[in-house]
């Protein structure tokens, strides 16, 4: 058995499908129980601050929204020495070239991970600033964490069905039902700027 196992999932949760790890990660600490020597952790877009938790685990399970080029939707499970060429394969947002900077200094600084496991989601739409996860992206949370559920029991970490308690995790008022449930209407959501900030009219 694996002495520390990380799971995290890294994205913003304002760019549309860039959410999907974030949402797996919340998925998991909302349904399952997880076993001592695991780590549940929302990496967002914090980049090299991620390190002290790197240089913590033997194992690295990291949920992410990536450009495989296949079709939306698809799911694609990387290992080893190839997650960071796949993490860094097209320059999609700010993050994920950060996260492959975070693998490779931690490994300038021999304290990365001995096992690496990237569970990545084809995204459909990123360019929608507040938007949510797409459906076809969204249906694979489910599937996506199944996978990491997997890989923890044949390790020796069994999760039971409750809740994971973590202080490690997002912010309650942008959870998935919180964030979506906040959404205004089609026909009120401003499209063109912040409507505080717009003159009056005449």
């Amino acid at each position: 058995m694996a002495a520390n196992v990380l799971i995290m999932g890294i994205g913003n949760v304002l760019w549309a499908d860039e959410g999907f790890g974030v949402r797996c990660v919340e998925h998991l600490a909302q349904n399952w129980s997880l076993p001592d020597g695991v780590t549940l952790l929302d990496g967002g877009t914090q980049g090299l601050y991620l390190l002290p938790f790197l240089e913590q685990a033997d194992t690295l399970i990291v949920f992410d929204a990536v450009d495989y080029g296949l079709e939306p939707g698809t799911l694609k499970v990387v290992e080893g020495d190839e997650v960071p060429r796949f993490m860094g394969a097209k320059k999609m947002s700010l993050h994920q070239t950060g996260f492959q900077d975070v693998i490779a200094t931690a490994q300038l600084m021999g304290y990365c991970p001995e096992t690496l496991l990237l569970i990545g989601c084809q995204p459909e739409e990123l360019e929608d600033y507040g938007g949510g996860l797409r459906a076809v992206v969204a249906n694979q949370i489910e599937p996506a964490v199944r996978v990491a559920l997997t890989r923890l029991a044949q390790m020796g970490f069994v999760a039971q069905p409750g809740l994971t308690q973590s202080d490690l995790l997002a912010d309650p008022s942008i959870m998935h039902g919180a964030y979506e449930a906040g959404r205004p209407s089609e026909e009120d959501a401003c499209r063109i700027g912040d409507d505080r900030f717009f003159p009056a009219a005449e």
